[in-house]
């Protein structure tokens, strides 16, 4: 279920994955296909790890990336459940044909 709340979603991002919501910031990224299926990538992967786990696995590698990296930015955009989801974002039909845990090859 996709829901907009402007609150929710962190400052500097327009949408977050809490499952089982896609929150987006505003109701117009509703018609972003590359962003809500970026966000679905997310709830396959938290799907798969039981929820919980990749909170906490999402959690553990941002802080080892940011403390090798020291920057907010990159320590993000190179967590592996990040990477797998940029990279495939923009493929309509990624999630009918992804392997099962294909976030391991972006470790």
């Amino acid at each position: 279920m996709i829901l907009i709340s402007k609150y929710i979603v962190p400052k500097g991002y327009t949408g977050l994955t809490l499952f089982p919501f896609i929150f987006l910031k505003r109701k117009e990224l509703l018609l972003n296909k590359i962003l809500v299926n970026h966000e679905k990538i997310h709830l396959r992967q938290q799907l798969e790890l039981l929820i919980i786990p990749f909170y906490l696995l999402y959690i553990i590698e941002f802080i080892i990336r940011y403390l090798k990296l020291n920057d907010w930015q990159q320590a993000y955009r190179s967590i592996s459940f990040e990477r797998e989801a940029y990279k495939n974002d923009t493929n309509l039909k990624y999630l009918k044909n992804r392997p099962f845990w294909n976030f391991i090859n972006y470790f």
